[in-house]
């Protein structure tokens, strides 16, 4: 189940692309596709389905006499829509009523596993629920800061769109600044290092990712020295709000990327486009984030007709 702010509607979308080759324009998604809904700053938890049926009296009839075998709690996921919204009476009636058919020990306070009921258009859906651990947000109070650092949200949307797979991956981020997206694919277990010529970047990036309890390396190092290939890499363009990257060293930046992984993420304050395009990267995906006035476009690409790449800019 997914939400966000409109502002972030379109990389929401572009992350569920990502991660679940596919999008919805409800709240719900359903897939065979199995992650942690920790992973994503968008998604509210994961429903695994047990019993779908057409209506809720069929889904009374499947369930009566289901045996529990350990102590659960029923509830219905509540949902905004007008023509899904179930009043509170009405809910708390069909959670009772659940919770009489099937046979275990009902648990209101500490039970060992969550069962959700959730209405859809054509379909009623039943089954354990795990509930979104919203670790960007604990993130959000690290001790060095830079203010025009991604947020942790949109840097971990970022991660999942760079590396939908995370197990046997490896990632860079060579441009780190101050760690944030490092601090989100440590988190989510993804195997990455990263680096920066600033000596004070690399310094606050260290401090942000011990303080979390992280390790990893962080190497104060020019991406033009980089030699080392990975799966992906993740390059926050360096920038500021007062001053523009000189478009050779734009150029240098972007084809340098290309030496280091076969995908990447790219981050800049300016559009790219025609860098991309003349530097030979196809884009496959785009979209945007704003925050307030300020607004980043995501392209995702591939290189040379082979190698994958996801690029942001302001």
């Amino acid at each position: 189940m997914y939400s966000c702010h409109e502002d972030e509607e379109e990389l929401k979308r572009l992350e569920m692309r990502a991660l679940f080759e596919k999008e919805e324009p409800s709240s719900l998604l359903e897939s065979s596709i199995k992650i942690n809904p920790s992973r994503s700053p968008f998604i509210r938890g994961r429903l695994d389905i047990v019993f779908k049926e057409k209506s809720f009296a069929d889904m009374e009839k499947i369930i009566k006499g289901y045996t529990m075998n350990t102590s659960f709690k029923i509830n219905i996921y509540r949902r905004e829509e007008p023509s899904f919204k179930i009043h509170f009476q009405e809910r708390r009636r069909i959670e009772r009523a659940l919770g009489e058919s099937i046979k275990g020990e009902v648990d209101l306070q500490n039970p060992e596993v969550n069962w959700l009921l959730i209405n859809d258009e054509d379909a009623w859906y039943f089954g354990p629920w795990t509930e979104s651990e919203p670790m960007w947000l604990l993130h959000k109070k690290k001790p060095k800061m830079y203010s025009t650092a991604l947020s942790t949200r949109v840097a971990r949307s970022i991660v999942n769109i760079a590396l939908p797979q995370i197990e046997n991956r490896t990632a860079i981020d060579p441009c780190c600044g101050i760690g944030t997206v490092l601090v989100e694919a440590l988190s989510m277990g993804v195997n990455i290092i990263g680096s920066d010529r600033n000596p004070l970047a690399v310094i606050g990036a260290r401090e942000n990712i011990e303080h979390f309890g992280y390790s990893t390396d962080v190497n104060i190092q020019d991406l033009n020295t980089i030699t080392s290939s990975f799966d992906v890499a993740i390059l926050d363009m360096p920038y500021n709000l007062c001053s523009v990257l000189p478009e050779q060293e734009k150029i240098n930046l972007l084809s340098r990327i290309k030496n280091v992984s076969d995908k990447a993420v790219i981050i800049t304050v300016e559009p790219i486009e025609r860098q991309l395009i003349d530097l030979g990267f196809d884009i496959v995906d785009r979209g945007t984030v704003r925050k307030s006035q300020f607004k980043r476009e995501i392209f995702v690409c591939k290189t040379n007709g082979r190698r994958a790449s996801c690029i942001i800019t302001n």
